[in-house]
């Protein structure tokens, strides 16, 4: 099976990312979409929301799978047997912490490698920080991400 990890915050998963992966889904047969629990940065929903959100999103997509980690994301993908990592990009910015990221995994190992997704124009400006801050400032964001995440925007 070609297996791939998305790694990513996903906070909260915005419909870049469901674009980007349903790109991903055209080249590998199944995806992981890897929530990374990171205890240094301030998250707006739980690994378990987060999750669950993404699951309600990614329901009707063949091939996608959900989990969370608080470990390395090269040593998930080796735990799952992946050896591609997927990646979106959106500017140039994106790009210099990509390849430094994808520079750090190789080291670590030398067998994953990164896929990149350039961001479709109509999602470039959106970012996960960019939807937080719009929401609470109480504007609208169900354009901007999936009905799962919209809900628990309403909720909190």
């Amino acid at each position: 099976m070609n297996r791939a990890v998305y790694p990513g915050s996903f906070d909260p998963i915005t419909n870049g990312h469901l674009d980007i992966l349903n790109r991903a889904l055209k080249v590998f047969d199944e995806v992981i979409v890897l929530v990374a629990d990171n205890p240094d940065k301030k998250s707006r929903f739980s690994v378990e929301e987060r999750v669950q959100m993404i699951k309600d999103a990614t329901r009707d997509m063949k091939g996608v799978k959900v989990d969370s980690t608080s470990g390395l994301t090269v040593d998930y993908a080796n735990k799952v047997n992946a050896k591609h990592l997927v990646r979106g990009l959106r500017t140039v910015t994106d790009f210099k912490y990509e390849y430094k990221l994808a520079e750090a995994y190789h080291k670590v190992d030398p067998t994953i490698d990164l896929v990149f997704f350039m961001a479709d124009e109509e999602y470039s400006s959106i970012s996960s920080s960019k939807v937080d801050e719009l929401a609470k400032s109480n504007k609208d964001v169900k354009n901007l991400v999936p009905d799962s995440v919209n809900k628990m925007y309403q909720k909190k």
